[in-house]
């Protein structure tokens, strides 16, 4: 398959939404009565959704490409499926070329019903752990989550690159991602392949906040097309994470992988340490060497 008929089946976009404002952000102890999949959206919640939805659309129109359509995937939860609904209204169904729920991309999960009390002492408890490998009893770590967002992301490039989803030939096509504000960290955290300390910087988006992967000159999905360095410190994203979007925006794959700003150094930073400590008992081996020679004939003798 040619290399651009890969890039023109791409989406221009990927959008992550995050639900409406939901009755357990109001009360906590919503999720002590009521299983957390069946938590609905409150009235505002759903003015938030289908101001969304306008948005999401505005920023599609902004191109001037006639030919747009959207394909949304959507966690199973119920504050997701109604976010959905409301973000939804903003288009018509032709414009809508297919929904598909898609349970890997539900909320993390704290366990079953949760008790308040017990629930602030392991969210305290996950603070002091780290946010990434905490898992909740019963329930699931952020890295657990990682690893099914990771197996989404597969089936999303299978489904890309063998056409099963811009079958209209829209040369701007946008996905739309309803999900979790977890769960749209750590899918950022896998595309961008951001580390478990790079995810600890991270804030929550609030709720019907959106985040747009959009592809840059080159050919690479970034978020500095859409959003302004400003937006991103707010996110969370230090400078060497910034710098990467923006390189992301106007760089090849090429140039990319040849020359990235800071990725290749971060990763030799792991190994630092290591080689202060190699040459330290480098240096260390050599004096005993020199003490040997010197030593030599009384060390035999013993």
């Amino acid at each position: 398959m040619a290399e651009e008929d890969v890039v023109r089946r791409r989406p221009r976009r990927i959008i992550l939404v995050r639900h409406g404002e939901s009755e357990g952000n109001l009360d906590d102890s919503m999720y002590t009565r009521t299983p957390d999949h069946q938590i609905e959206l409150t009235k505002h919640g759903m003015e938030q959704a289908e101001q969304c939805g306008r948005k999401v659309r505005e920023i599609i129109e902004r191109d001037g490409s006639p030919d747009w359509r959207v394909y949304f995937y959507v966690s199973p939860y119920r504050r997701t499926l109604s976010t959905l609904k409301g973000v939804g209204r903003a288009f018509e169904r032709d414009r809508i070329i297919g929904v598909r729920e898609e349970v890997r991309i539900r909320e993390q999960d704290f366990g079953n019903f949760q008790e308040e009390d017990k629930m602030k002492e392991t969210k305290e408890a996950r603070q002091r752990f780290g946010r990434f490998f905490y898992r909740f009893p019963e329930g699931e770590s952020a890295a657990d989550v990682f690893d099914r967002v990771t197996s989404f992301l597969e089936s999303l490039w299978r489904d890309i690159d063998m056409n099963r989803i811009n079958r209209s030939g829209s040369s701007n096509l946008n996905l739309v991602i309803v999900s979790h504000g977890l769960t749209s960290r750590v899918f950022l955290m896998k595309w961008f392949k951001w580390t478990a300390q790079q995810f600890e910087l991270l804030n929550n988006p609030q709720n019907c906040e959106i985040r747009v992967m959009q592809l840059g000159t080159g050919g690479d999905y970034n978020l500095a097309v859409h959003h302004s360095r400003e937006e991103l410190v707010d996110w969370g994203l230090s400078k060497e994470m910034i710098d990467d979007q923006e390189w992301r925006a106007r760089a090849n794959k090429g140039q990319w992988n040849e020359s990235c700003p800071w990725f290749c150094n971060a990763f030799f930073d792991h190994f630092r340490d290591v080689d202060t400590k190699l040459n330290n008992d480098d240096d260390n081996n050599s004096n005993k060497e020199n003490d040997l020679s010197k030593t030599n004939g009384h060390l035999c003798d013993e």
